[in-house]
């Protein structure tokens, strides 16, 4: 058998995902620097000007973004492994971030769920620290703080707000890790990603639904959900007590597991919902359940078509589960 020689490739991607430890102070060696109103030859005032930058070829590059809010909308779309570091004294925390990433485009104004997210991910092998990604739009209609569409994609300790549609886990294997991800309406989303979400802060800004699973046939895809929190946001609207729920179905077969979450929003105690009343959608999903903690939990209702897990039942859903056994290979393990 002939002996594994790894590419330069894998081996540039393989100590920047090592690297990443470390308090994102200082840019990386070779990195593409982002900064405010720099004059600095080479460095680029928005992360859009610092991504189209970079060569379509399937090179390992890495971007540091300096404190700041930048007023855009972002695409990648490179072949070659790219990782994003947004500077932070405490990489493992969201609530220390610095860097911000804003745009107010509706999916109505962009002709898609997709075109108005303020970061779009349209590559695989991608992995973002620490950025607060925002869709500023507020209530009314669809508008999409992160559009993902790639495999193998890691976001870790990065905020991201909206209101309606906040998260579009639209396509590929993603992990979410560390992240605080607030919103109302059906505010994690998407039709056949495969998403893992560990030790998230979920953020209910208003009444509505945390997740809309749109899986429209029976394969592998799921949303999993293992040891996060849902908390009511700061900023949340009046009238939102009773009226949360950890989800209901976009697609036909939805599928997705909460596992170990500690709920302090104002649930409503049925936890799960139908699509709509006359558009119910529930006879082939699978809504699953364990250990979910929280005083409205402890007095719940759940409807016929909610699945409470048993402890070795919900030990089948994990992340390998979630997003393949190969995980390990990609995914920065130390945000578990």
């Amino acid at each position: 058998m002939k002996a594994f020689l790894p590419s330069l490739a894998f081996v540039l991607f393989t100590f920047c995902h090592a690297a990443s430890a470390a308090p994102h102070t200082i840019a990386p060696a070779g990195a593409v620097i982002v900064r405010p109103n720099t004059t600095v030859a080479g460095e680029y005032e928005s992360l859009a000007a610092a991504v189209a930058s970079l060569p379509e070829d399937k090179s390992a590059r890495t971007i540091f973004i300096y404190p700041g809010t930048y007023n855009e909308q972002v695409y990648i779309s490179r072949t070659g492994p790219l990782s994003i570091y947004g500077y932070t004294h405490d990489p493992y925390s969201y609530a220390a971030n610095l860097v911000t990433i804003q745009a107010n485009v509706t999916a109505a104004q962009a002709g898609s769920n997709d075109a108005s997210g303020t970061l779009r991910i349209h590559a695989d092998d991608v992995r973002v620290y620490n950025v607060n990604v925002k869709n500023t739009h507020g209530p009314g209609t669809q508008a999409i703080a992160l559009s993902q569409y790639g495999s193998r994609v890691g976001l870790y300790a990065c905020a991201f707000y909206g209101y309606q549609d906040t998260l579009y886990a639209s396509v590929g294997t993603q992990v979410y890790l560390r992240n605080y991800i607030q919103g109302a309406t059906d505010f994690i989303f998407g039709r056949s990603g495969l998403a893992f979400f560990g030790g998230n802060t979920m953020g209910v800004s208003g009444p509505g639904w945390v997740t809309a699973s749109g899986r429209q046939s029976n394969d592998s895809g799921s949303y999993v959900f293992d040891n996060n929190k849902i908390i009511l946001a700061p900023d949340a609207v009046n009238g939102t007590e009773g009226k949360v729920y950890f989800g209901r179905p976009w697609g036909a077969f939805a599928k997705v597991i909460f596992k170990n979450t500690v709920v302090t929003a104002p649930f409503n105690k049925a936890l799960w919902s139908v699509w709509n009343t006359n558009d119910e959608r529930t006879s082939d999903i699978f809504f699953g359940e364990y250990n979910s903690t929280g005083s409205v939990v402890t007095d719940a209702s759940r409807p016929s078509f909610a699945t409470l897990l048993s402890e070795s039942e919900a030990a089948k859903y994990t992340i390998a589960s979630a997003v393949g056994s190969d995980w390990a290979s990609w995914v920065d393990a130390s945000y578990l």
